[in-house]
């Protein structure tokens, strides 16, 4: 007897696709299992926030990489960037109000009460924000056409002024998503939480590279738009499965608690205004360079985002670390232990951002090739944006100090003092870039000192620099009045602090003059018209720079070496890291 054979079971029949469902069912199930789980060892939460924290940055460099590569430093670039600055701005003003840094304390004392009174307390804020951003945003939606003209001018007249509309208001469900978020991401870390809102920007920028990849060719430029709301709302949304397990997703309420609501908005209002003068700023050099040529949002755009990956790793890290610590000392009014936390943190920052500085400023070129360069972003891209981040990074130890300054005043309960001094620097940025751009037309001579020293003589453009200088000016006047400030009221605190200036300084110096030699040897060894060859040739300058570097410390007995040192002997990953917050979008 011939026994037949059974044929297997079609891959199209019903039985392989319940299979195949239920397989994608569990592992969703398990990624939100994993990142909504309870993170209360430290060794573990240091790890994975880590891991996260370097995936959401590698994101961002992929996604700028992206965006040059397929429009390079040029008009349609120049919409999308611009396309930001109203949601932007309406983020920084309104969106800040719910930020984590305010929320989180009283969420933890409205639960802490009961879980009746926290369930309210969040009900009545999320209605409230709900209700001021929605408003808000159908406020700059109605008024962008007559708005966008007048803010950015360089497209007053421009024939894809409705796609700047049209790509702004898409772009207005950024500041509401987002929003939501860090009023969500207050629950998620009460409850120790951490990984859910980790995940956050990774998804964030995620969502852009999905706008670039599929949107751009699908929608034009309003592609791109959509792929910046579709980051926003999985930045939002990652939050909600966790939340909704716990009911502790907020509802619309119409018992509103006013004295609480108001009790909050007097908390973050200074924050918010901080915030806010600084985005004015932003959107002010912004609306200058649409009045220069083309290219040039995105020239300020791309150097701006790479100048501040130092300040990311660095300055933040630092001051988020020292914050919950500065504020229970204040608390306890052990103001000695306050001041020498404060002491080491600036040492510190100062000693692992001095060397970068040098270094972003000698591998400008090849930073910038690596990071942006082929496709539509040509040599003349890269001269120009590879000079303006050498402008920006100069402001990158200031912008890490004043970060500290900010937090050390906030763990004080003195929010006017950092309002005040972001004002002024906010208006010295503003005047000193009209000055500027006034020098640089009317004095032949400027123009060409600044060009031949940042080598970019003969390059079309150049006027855009002026909003870098003006940028770094403003920072540097804000971190003096920052610190003076602050060694007015701690008397031992600049001596120190001043010793390690001196001490990393010089020895970035030097490793920078070795750097730069090497780059000589090397542009002999590597094929320089490509971009491994580059990217390769600045490694090679960068690591024989750092060994210089150390050997030099070494020399000097640098007391901060010494400590590294020690620290990297210790279990490093017992630290707790705290969660980074969104302040922009």
């Amino acid at each position: 007897m011939v026994r037949q054979r059974t044929a297997p079971p079609s891959r199209e029949g019903p039985c392989y696709n319940s299979r195949h469902y239920e397989a994608s069912a569990h592992m969703v199930k398990k990624w939100f299992s994993m990142i909504g789980r309870e993170i209360r060892g430290l060794h573990e939460a240091a790890y994975l926030l880590g891991a996260f924290a370097l995936l959401s940055l590698i994101l961002a460099l992929v996604r700028d990489k992206l965006l040059a590569y397929t429009f390079g430093a040029g008009h349609t670039l120049d919409i999308y960037y611009a396309a930001f600055r109203v949601p932007d701005f309406l983020f920084a003003s309104v969106g800040s109000i719910v930020s984590a840094s305010i929320l989180l304390p009283y969420f933890i004392s409205r639960f802490g009460e009961s879980k009746e009174e926290g369930r309210a307390f969040s009900d009545a804020m999320f209605t409230v924000f709900f209700g001021a951003m929605v408003a808000a945003s159908v406020v700059a939606f109605v008024v962008a056409p007559w708005l966008i003209p007048r803010v950015i001018p360089g497209f007053a007249n421009d024939p894809a002024l409705p796609t700047l509309i049209a790509s702004m208001r898409i772009m207005l469900l950024s500041p509401f998503f987002l929003g939501l978020s860090n009023l969500f991401s207050s629950l998620t870390q009460m409850r120790h939480r951490f990984l859910v809102y980790a995940a956050s920007p990774v998804v964030y920028n995620a969502g852009i590279i999905l706008g670039v990849v599929f949107g751009y060719p699908l929608f034009g430029i309003q592609g791109l738009a959509l792929g910046v709301a579709v980051g926003a709302i999985l930045h939002m949304g990652i939050q909600l499965p966790f939340l909704s397990h716990e009911g502790l997703l907020p509802r619309f309420t119409r018992d509103i608690q006013w004295p609480r609501i108001k009790a909050v908005a007097l908390t973050s209002l200074p924050r918010t205004f901080t915030l806010s003068a600084n985005q004015l700023a932003s959107f002010v050099l912004v609306s200058l360079a649409s009045l220069m040529a083309s290219g040039s949002i995105s020239v300020f755009n791309f150097a701006f985002n790479l100048q501040s990956v130092p300040l990311t790793l660095i300055g933040a890290s630092y001051s988020s670390a020292v914050f919950p610590t500065l504020s229970r000392l204040y608390y306890d009014r052990n103001m000695k232990e306050f001041l020498d936390k404060m002491v080491a943190s600036a040492r510190h920052i100062i000693f692992w951002s001095m060397p970068l500085t040098i270094l972003f400023i000698v591998l400008r070129a090849q930073i910038v090739r690596t990071v942006l360069g082929a496709g539509q972003f040509d040599w003349a891209d890269t001269r120009l944006t590879a000079a303006m981040l050498a402008l920006f990074t100069v402001s990158t130890i200031g912008q890490s100090l004043i970060v500290l300054f900010v937090r050390a005043f906030y763990a004080e309960g003195k929010t006017a003092k950092p309002l005040l001094i972001n004002a002024i620097s906010a208006s010295v940025i503003v005047v000193s870039a009209f000055a500027l751009i006034r020098a640089f037309a009317d004095f032949p001579v400027f123009r060409y000192f600044v060009e031949d020293l940042l080598k970019v003589d003969g390059q079309a453009g150049t006027v855009v620099l002026t909003l870098a200088i003006s940028y770094t000016f403003g920072v540097i006047v804000n971190t003096i009045l920052h610190w003076w400030t602050f060694a007015r009221a701690y008397k031992g605190f600049t001596k120190p602090v001043m010793d390690t200036l001196f001490h990393s300084f010089s020895a970035s110096v030097i490793m920078g003059y070795a750097s730069f030699l090497s780059l000589r040897i090397f542009a002999a060894v590597f094929p320089l018209t490509k971009v491994w060859g580059i990217f390769l040739q600045g490694l090679c300058a960068a690591v024989i720079g750092l060994v210089v570097l150390v050997i030099t410390l070494v020399i000097l007995q640098n007391r901060e070496l010494a400590e590294v040192w020690t620290t990297l002997h210790h279990k490093i990953w017992k630290t707790p890291v705290p969660p980074a917050e969104v302040e922009h979008i």
